[in-house]
């Protein structure tokens, strides 16, 4: 199967390494980060000004995936992958193409109008929208133009995410809650090219305000309620399927002639973000069974929402995406009616061997220990079974029971830096936000707390929380500086 390549290299290559190989790390990294930004185990500190973490090299070997290119996924389906945030698709009928996510920027957008104008110059008839997230629909006015009158299609219920947002008051990125809900930022738009790893293919993600930024919409003209759809367009017989997962608004796209099935943001070479740090509320168990339905298709090859298309052994994949989901849901539902608290989950349903050892399960953007979380959230609720849960102190009050214990605040910023020194980045940044509390006007405990979350970021595997990291340590130095 043809593959066009539209540039040279990988988008980002590997700085530099921690000792151990790839493959002698690649699980290592993940117990790294649930033991440290979940368990409070202390751990060795890689300098990142000689070399990276484990997980960060194995982060960037995933983000060098993807490179700028066009797939020939089938029989007329082509995928461009490493040019806009998301995996954009053109199917070729008889007398014209469908358009499948157009991705989040009109500029880069039209750079995938114009290699796809190298395939064929039919005229485009009809764009399909997988779900309401912004770096799928926002580049669509580079394949609709002024006054067409192409088809586009979605499920009635699209943007159903966004909606919700701004019901509840908030105001909305396109793509969860934003506007104060979070300080600091899980996607790296606030951070500088060498803090920030990015798998989609440009450079950078979208800054703030480059999301803010009002593009055309192209809103759909045709919906559908049902479970399942048929239309013809072009020529070409394409079903549409209702499959809620990371958006209640999903679907996929089944072309049953080819064999080939779009699965939008289902399916992205990670494990699945159940739980967007950035605040929004996904149900797995919808995801389950929308993968359900996927696998029953038998699809011969699976476009992704993000990254390249799955070409061989799409079934499997699939298998082992929906197994694994399955198997974090049941064990974090058996532990919890064993009395276990989220902290405790967070190990009891960590992936066995089969699942562990498979790279696309990864954490490398959604995360088990988030996953396992937001299960026990959504099923059980906020409270823990901790008696004391329930007469909590505020943060202010917690941290002068902390320096009284130990002698004084001036004692805690001690112990703190002996932390950091000692290369114990979780210990000392716990111990500073102690003293950041009880002194807010003081940069000292600031600039110590920043680099720690400068220390912990680089040994986080996940893409999110490392990225959340780092902008919360810039937060702090900036805070510090204004001081």
């Amino acid at each position: 199967m043809n593959r066009f390549n539209l540039s040279h290299g990988p988008a980002s290559a590997p700085r530099g390494k921690c000792p151990g190989s790839h493959k002698e790390t690649r699980r290592d990294s993940r117990q790294l980060l649930v033991a440290s930004a979940l368990l409070g185990a202390a751990l060795p500190v890689c300098q990142a000004t000689a070399q990276e973490s484990a997980a960060t090299e194995q982060l960037r070997g995933w983000s060098s995936i993807v490179t700028r290119q066009v797939f020939e996924v089938a029989d007329n389906v082509y995928t461009a992958v490493g040019i806009t945030l998301s995996a954009n698709s053109m199917i070729v009928g008889d007398d014209g193409v469908i358009i499948v996510d157009p991705g989040h920027s009109p500029t880069l957008s039209a750079e995938v109008r114009r290699e796809f104008e190298q395939i064929t110059d039919k005229p485009i008839r009809a764009i399909i929208f997988t779900h309401g997230h912004g770096d799928h629909f926002r580049g669509a006015s580079a394949f609709a133009d002024e006054g067409s009158e192409i088809e586009v299609w979605a499920r009635a219920n699209f943007g159903a995410e966004t909606r919700a947002a701004a019901e509840a008051g908030f105001v909305s990125g396109g793509a969860g809650l934003s506007g104060g809900v979070r300080p600091a930022d899980t996607q790296g738009g606030d951070l500088s090219p060498e803090q920030t790893v990015q798998f989609n293919g440009p450079p950078r993600p979208m800054s703030p305000e480059e999301r803010a930024t009002p593009v055309r919409r192209v809103p759909p003209t045709h919906t559908f309620t049902e479970e399942r759809i048929e239309l013809e367009i072009a020529g070409v017989e394409i079903e549409l399927v209702a499959a809620p997962g990371e958006t209640a608004d999903h679907l996929y796209i089944w072309l049953p002639g080819e064999r080939v099935l779009f699965a939008g943001d289902n399916v992205f070479h990670t494990w699945p973000n159940v739980y967007p740090l950035r605040g929004t509320n996904r149900s797995i168990r919808d995801w389950i069974a929308s993968l359900d339905k996927m696998i029953a298709e038998e699809p011969a090859r699976v476009v992704a929402g993000h990254g390249n298309p799955l070409m061989d052994n799409a079934v499997e994949q699939l298998t082992n995406r929906r197994d694994a989901m399955q198997w974090v849901y049941d064990r974090t539902i058996e532990g919890a009616m064993r009395f276990m608290t989220p902290d405790e989950l967070v190990e009891y349903a960590a992936l066995p061997e089969q699942f562990a050892s498979l790279d696309y399960l990864a954490d490398y953007y959604g995360s088990v220990w988030g996953t396992v979380r937001q299960i026990y959230a959504q099923e059980v609720g906020w409270f823990d079974g901790d008696p004391l849960n329930l007469h909590r102190e505020n943060p202010v009050r917690q941290s002068e029971r902390m320096a009284e214990l130990v002698g004084g605040v001036d004692v805690l910023l001690a112990r703190a830096q002996e932390a950091m020194a000692a290369g114990d980045p979780l210990g000392a940044a716990q111990l500073a936000q102690h003293v950041t509390r009880l002194r807010p006007d003081d940069p000292e405990p600031k600039l110590l707390m920043a680099d720690a979350l400068d220390a912990l970021g680089e040994q986080t595997l996940n893409a999110p929380a490392r990225h959340y990291s780092f902008s919360y340590a810039n937060l702090l130095r900036r805070e510090a500086e204004q001081q």
